[in-house]
């Protein structure tokens, strides 16, 4: 799918980079749905987890879906939208180690992992290294739109409020998930086409 809304240089741009998504649920299912549809072509995307009924209230799966490998049924919906895409993945916990090979080859890293302690392995494993890294927090609940917002910290780039950490009392929902998404994906394709973010 050529994206008729970009010029010949920007299309290429945009299929010759590689983003590696950290993550399936919410976040990552997300980003991935939106790079493929402006013209991303090709992806890593790792996720240990599988598609509960719990997760279609803001995930890109559907009901038929249940009970498969989230990197699997991406993988499915993403060629659904692309037949052409280059698309690694993988369905393994991260570990410092193998995040740094995962991710090896790709221009642009984006985190999109649920669990403190997986963020941190991480965002450990890209200390130092100098290729931007997208990452959120602070999105759950509903309402403050504009609370969310994205923050540059030397090569990392964070999207979220800070603050809605998710909780008994404060449920990740579509709506603000859907907003740091499409934050993360916008500040991929800005990056990947030199505009500014």
């Amino acid at each position: 799918m050529a994206n008729p809304y970009l010029a010949a240089d920007e299309r290429e741009k945009l299929e010759r980079v590689r983003v590696g998504v950290a993550g399936a649920g919410g976040l990552g299912s997300n980003v991935a749905m939106h790079l493929v549809r402006a013209g991303v072509k090709r992806l890593v995307l790792c996720d240990f987890d599988i598609v509960s009924e719990s997760n279609l209230n803001r995930q890109f799966f559907f009901r038929d879906q249940l009970g498969m490998k989230k990197v699997e049924a991406l993988r499915d919906n993403l060629l659904r939208i692309e037949p052409g895409l280059e698309l690694r993945i993988d369905d393994r916990h991260l570990d410092v180690a193998g995040v740094r090979a995962l991710y090896a080859d790709c221009d642009i890293l984006v985190e999109a992992l649920d669990a403190a302690a997986t963020k941190a392995v991480f965002y450990n494993a890209f200390l130092g290294d100098p290729r931007p890294v997208i990452g959120a927090s602070g999105l759950a609940g509903f309402g403050r739109s504009n609370a969310i917002r994205l923050k540059k910290l030397g090569n990392l780039y964070l999207a979220g409020d800070g603050e809605a950490a998710v909780s008994q009392d404060l449920a990740p929902q579509s709506p603000r998930v859907g907003i740091a998404a499409a934050m993360e994906a916008n500040t991929v394709l800005a990056l990947a086409l030199g505009r500014e973010i």
